[in-house]
C-alpha cells in the first residue's frame, strides 16, 4: 500500500543515513521501525495486568533505593529530640 506522510527534515535525514549505513532502503527501514513499534504496543496491550501496574513495574529497580531512603529518614527522625518539636 502506498501512503504519504510528513516527517520533519532532521528525523528524515537521520533515518535516511541510518538506513544507508545498514544497507537498507528507506522503505525497509521504515517498515522495520513500524513493525518494532507495533510489536511493543501489542505486548503492552496484551498483558492481563492493569496499565498502572505495568508502568510501576518499570520502576522496580528503584525499590532498594527507596528502602534505603526510608531507612535514613527513620534514623534521622529517631535522632530528633522530642523537645525540638515544641
Amino acid at each position: 500500500m502506498k501512503t504519504t506522510i510528513e516527517i520533519p527534515n532532521p528525523i528524515f535525514r537521520k533515518a535516511k543515513s541510518l538506513a544507508a549505513s545498514q544497507g537498507l532502503t528507506l522503505k525497509q527501514f521504515f517498515t522495520g521501525a513500524l513493525e518494532e513499534k507495533l510489536q511493543r504496543t501489542d505486548k503492552a496491550f496484551s498483558s492481563t495486568e492493569p496499565a498502572w501496574k505495568r508502568l510501576a513495574g518499570g520502576l522496580a529497580h528503584l525499590k532498594d533505593e527507596n528502602a534505603l531512603i526510608l531507612k535514613r529518614i527513620e534514623e534521622e527522625c529517631e535522632r530528633i529530640d522530642p523537645e525540638d518539636w515544641k
